[in-house]
């Protein structure tokens, strides 16, 4: 009787779960509307509008662009998170880190230039009037 709303297809493919297993090498270009999970190594670039999963084992030597970030593992390259990156307790982070908001757990090596992005208040300009 009842039929469920059909879910948009981008919406639909966001939520499936891509995985690079532990032990794995993977070399070259990675494009997805998914979600990922790393455990093994990728050697080159990961884009995806959806969230990007390092685990304690996994490593990304490259490019990584995508929403959201959670890493355990290693990071060496230049990393573009639109929202949100967390930074986990074993992670290392090496490279050039452009995010929109940053959490970093006690234990996390992070070395890295870093430029966040929509958080920035304009400064009131000096011939503005001050309100008191």
């Amino acid at each position: 009787m009842f039929s469920e709303p059909k879910k948009s297809k981008s919406a639909a493919n966001q939520n499936e779960q891509n995985r690079i297993a532990a032990g794995t090498l993977i070399t070259g270009e990675i494009s997805g509307k998914g979600c990922f999970r790393i455990e093994g190594t990728l050697e080159g670039s990961l884009k995806t509008p959806g969230k990007v999963v390092i685990s304690e084992g996994g490593f990304i030597n490259g490019t990584l662009e995508c929403e959201n970030a959670d890493i355990e593992g290693n990071f060496k390259g230049k990393l573009f998170v639109k929202s949100t990156l967390s930074l986990r307790g074993p992670a290392n982070i090496e490279g050039d880190v452009v995010a929109g908001k940053l959490a970093v757990e006690p234990g996390a090596i992070f070395n890295a230039t870093c430029e966040m992005t929509g958080g920035v208040k304009p400064l009131k300009k000096e011939n503005e009037k001050r309100s008191a």
